[in-house]
């Protein structure tokens, strides 16, 4: 009976963890006795590789042959690396962090059969679509992507100790995403109602905000640019740490000693944080709740120990945020459980049964999904229009159909569309096509038939569309997560061929 592992892939960090003989989650060290490891990969050949801190300590030293914070990217086809004439995408280059973590876990705990992976809950289509072919690329078996903060949710209810009752906000701030999830929970039953985020917002903004002030300061004392390879993203983490416990801190740069306090950290930073402030303002209008309708605001992602960070949740709330074990693991943790509660009860032993036995989860629809269509204009004007069919939050799974209809005789063709977007768009100038074709129809008829257009997205984390001409039967079915373009450079990878050093 192969192992089921829950694994949280960071843009700094990532973990796996898995549900011990005794039905509690616990992470899985890594190689080198860590519980998390750095996001990051060095080429050593053209078929050798790092990850971890071996990896992110020669950022400064080696960055021709090292990739790092590839998840911001995650989804783009645009976006390629090359080391040793080999070209790599987001995706690739994910795939060797996961398959570290897997091998690494296998040597513990022998073959792994199945697993969930994580990914923030503003990740759109394609960056999940492009995580979970990093896990198959991996030689990983995911079964379900699930929703960061959605897995901290689950982590919290599962460890509190205690039944919970009410609404609370998972407050998830990594090293390069920011996702603020409502939730109502009641004991072990997690209803999923919103989530608002940043996707490009975390840690590694911090840590260049720092880069910013020291560079200007150095600049100020030795008359010279600050040369990265002297003070790298490693420095600036390094300071940033300190930050969080000491008033004023200071870098040795070249000779030249710069000091920085927490006040200026802060001053540089006060942007960032008010965007987080901001989603969590949009998700409570959302959901019609006022602040004094949460009960506790639970901090997930190592981010969240920087003082401004928590300073800011006890502004807006009036209350101190709740910190439950460490925060770096609480993602890897829940993917854990909900690995073990989606996984066939055989897999169990009577303990991990009676641990899940009374867990029941809903989540919502991260997007809102529609299709453009041709209707009339507020000037009466026939134009392109985007249609919602599946609103954000609609509760998953879900299945909606709604009925569409030709605009001309003898139509013989009918342009199928998929599109999705953060809010509530009509304008096809400010949503995300994610997939177009067409669907051939029955011509000689009038105007007037009807397309119906059935979009579904399934408890596994998948939207699946369908459109269908009611008359003649013909219908174009798309999985959509599964991609029929973009995928070449990933298609000519191996990653059996690449070894861990």
């Amino acid at each position: 009976m192969g192992n089921i592992v829950g694994i949280d892939l960071g843009t700094t960090f990532s973990a796996i963890a898995k549900l011990d003989d005794t039905g509690r989650p616990e992470i899985i060290d890594n190689s080198e006795g860590k519980n998390v490891t750095p996001s990051v990969v060095e080429f050593v050949s053209e078929s050798s590789f790092l990850v971890g801190d071996a990896a992110k300590s020669q950022i400064g030293y080696a960055d021709e042959n090292i990739a790092h914070e590839v998840k911001r990217s995650m989804g783009s086809s645009k976006i390629e690396y090359e080391y040793f004439g080999q070209k790599h995408t987001p995706t690739s280059i994910s795939a060797l962090i996961l398959k570290k973590l897997r091998e690494d876990a296998e040597k513990v705990y022998g073959d792994i059969s199945s697993a969930v992976v994580t990914v923030p809950a503003n990740f759109a289509n394609e960056a999940r679509e492009a995580t979970q072919k990093a896990a198959e690329m991996a030689g990983l078996k995911v079964d379900f992507i699930i929703n960061e903060p959605t897995a901290a949710a689950l982590a919290y209810a599962f460890q509190s100790g205690k039944e919970l009752t009410g609404n609370f906000i998972i407050y998830d701030l990594g090293g390069g995403t920011f996702d603020c999830t409502v939730a109502k929970i009641s004991g072990k039953d997690i209803d999923i109602l919103t989530s608002e985020g940043v996707s490009k917002l975390g840690g590694k903004d911090f840590d260049h905000e720092i880069i910013k002030i020291i560079s200007k300061k150095y600049k100020e004392q030795s008359g010279e640019d600050l040369d990265l390879a002297e003070f790298n993203s490693n420095h600036a983490e390094d300071l940033k740490k300190r930050l969080t416990t000491r008033e004023k801190v200071s870098a040795r740069v070249s000779g030249e000693v710069i000091p920085i306090t927490r006040e200026e950290f802060n001053n540089a930073i006060s942007n960032l944080i008010l965007q987080t402030e901001l989603a969590i303002e949009t998700a409570l209008n959302r959901l019609q709740l006022n602040k004094t309708d949460i009960t506790d605001v639970i901090l997930v992602g190592g981010s969240t120990r920087i003082p401004a960070v928590q300073e800011s949740i006890i502004r807006v709330f009036d209350k101190e945020p709740k910190i439950f074990g460490n925060p770096d693991e609480s993602v890897a943790l829940g993917a854990a459980i909900y690995a073990a509660y989606k996984s066939d009860t055989k897999n169990l032993n009577p303990l991990q049964k009676q641990a899940i036995s009374k867990l029941s989860m809903s989540e919502a629809a991260p997007h809102y999904f529609g299709t453009l269509t041709m209707g009339d204009s507020d000037a009466g004007i026939l134009e392109k229009q985007n249609s919602i069919i599946i609103s954000k939050d609609e509760k998953i799974p879900c299945s909606i159909t709604e009925s569409y209809y030709t605009l001309n005789d003898n139509q013989k063709i009918v342009k199928c569309t998929v599109t999705q977007s953060s809010v509530e768009e009509s304008d096809p100038n400010f949503v995300t096509i994610i997939w177009e074709g067409q669907l051939e129809i029955q011509g000689g008829r009038p105007a007037g038939q009807e397309i119906k257009v059935t979009y579904s997205y399934t408890e596994d984390g998948k939207m699946r569309a369908s459109f269908l001409d009611v008359v003649s039967g013909n219908s174009k079915e798309i999985d959509l997560s599964i991609k029929d373009d973009n995928d070449e450079n990933e298609a000519e990878i191996d990653i059996n061929q690449f070894k861990v050093e």
